[in-house]
């Protein structure tokens, strides 16, 4: 058996960004920053299709708001001037604003 599920809470690094794919499909990718061991942050890039999530969810999510995540890992292959690549990302199924605590 395998599972492939991911949840994390973490803060939004960057503004969202919104594109519109050439097959008219939309995708906000987002960078969440998340505590790892021994207090680092690491940046986790997101990517919430619209078709999946809904546009109305990830719309007014903006840098320092804090979110909770579930979804899937993907990794990716490309190739750039720099020659062949990969990129794992976290395919978002749900993405949930979380209020912020009182200062």
């Amino acid at each position: 058996m395998t599972v492939n599920v991911v949840v994390l809470a973490g803060t939004v690094a960057a503004d969202p960004v919104q594109r519109r794919m050439p097959s008219g499909d939309e995708v906000t990718e987002l960078r969440l920053s998340v505590p790892e061991a021994g207090r680092r942050l690491l940046p986790l890039p997101v990517a919430a299709w619209h078709a999946t999530v809904g546009a109305r969810t990830v719309d007014g999510i903006v840098k320092g708001d804090t979110v909770l995540v579930h979804g899937h890992l993907v990794r990716r292959f490309y190739r750039s001037g720099a020659g062949a690549r990969s990129l794992t990302e976290v395919v978002a199924t749900g993405i949930k604003k979380l209020e912020q605590p009182a200062a």
